[in-house]
């Protein structure tokens, strides 16, 4: 099935769990796998295998530790280089809550709450770094991976220095990309570039899941399922600014619809990542 030839999809968070497969199930249709990890050993092991196993050789690997900004900008300077046109970024990549009970606050390189900076701050710069090769692939698709799980943020303590809460952390990250993806979709409206965002699947099993939860409910092929459905199918090509749960048009937090917010957000993350 060659259905995404001439594809380019670039998909962080690659070498394991969801992205892992969902890279893999790209490469197996046809399309061109730009995969993303931050243990080099291991994307080229992972490169390897999905090149074996979806029988291509349009898959490539790029490595950036996204606790580091400095590292997301050479890593994208690196995609720039190398590709003419990117037809979807999938911002997949994340850390989760923790092992339940630690609680300990961490920070990223660069000094931002550790959850912030990987799960949100890190795909912002990202994404308008590659804008250039993603508007030229038009029609082209961003996808957040979100979740379900969000809380309000508080801009008087956005890194949470105040009142840490690894849990809240990683939901308030979760809220960023959501709000994120709004911001940019009425950005880029008419552009030919639709931008979503979705919960792919509730408690899949992964190891992020099972180290805070201690159970799992959904697996990564149902996360793939609905993450594929929402980047790459027809039926969502004409959608923008959209926050699925699932394969499902759904509702974030009321904070996501705030456009205070939403500009007070954007307007601290360009200072952070120091974006004009």
């Amino acid at each position: 099935m060659n259905d995404l030839a001439g594809t380019v999809v670039l998909i962080t968070g690659s070498t394991d769990g969801m992205g892992k497969l969902t890279a893999k199930h790209v490469a197996s249709r046809g399309g061109t796998v730009l995969l993303h990890g931050r243990d080099r050993a291991k994307g080229r092991e992972v490169l390897s295998q999905i090149r074996e196993e979806a029988k291509s050789d349009n898959v490539r690997y790029y490595n950036a530790d996204l606790s580091s900004l400095a590292e997301v900008r050479a890593m994208a300077d690196e995609v720039l280089a190398g590709e003419k046109a990117l037809h979807c970024l999938i911002n997949n990549a994340g850390i989760g809550g923790g092992p339940r009970g630690k609680n300990k606050r961490e920070l990223s390189r660069d000094g931002f709450e550790l959850r912030f900076a990987v799960n949100y701050l890190s795909h912002f710069l990202l994404t308008y770094r590659l804008l250039p090769v993603i508007r030229a692939a038009a029609p082209s698709r961003i996808i957040n991976v979100s979740s379900i799980g969000q809380h309000p943020i508080d801009f008087n303590d956005v890194m949470l220095e105040k009142h840490y809460d690894s849990y809240r952390a990683y939901r308030q990250s979760k809220l960023a990309q959501i709000m994120f993806t709004i911001d940019l979709a009425g950005e880029l409206n008419n552009s030919g570039v639709v931008v979503n965002c979705l919960h792919p699947a509730t408690l899949m099993n992964t190891n992020m899941v099972f180290e805070f939860f201690g159970n799992t409910m959904t697996t990564v092929a149902d996360g793939a399922d609905a993450l594929e459905y929402v980047a790459l199918a027809e039926e969502t090509a004409g959608e923008s600014g959209v926050y699925f749960d699932g394969r499902r048009r759904s509702r974030a937090i009321d904070q996501a619809y705030d456009p205070a917010a939403r500009k007070r957000l954007r307007e601290l993350s360009r200072k952070l990542t120091g974006l004009p």
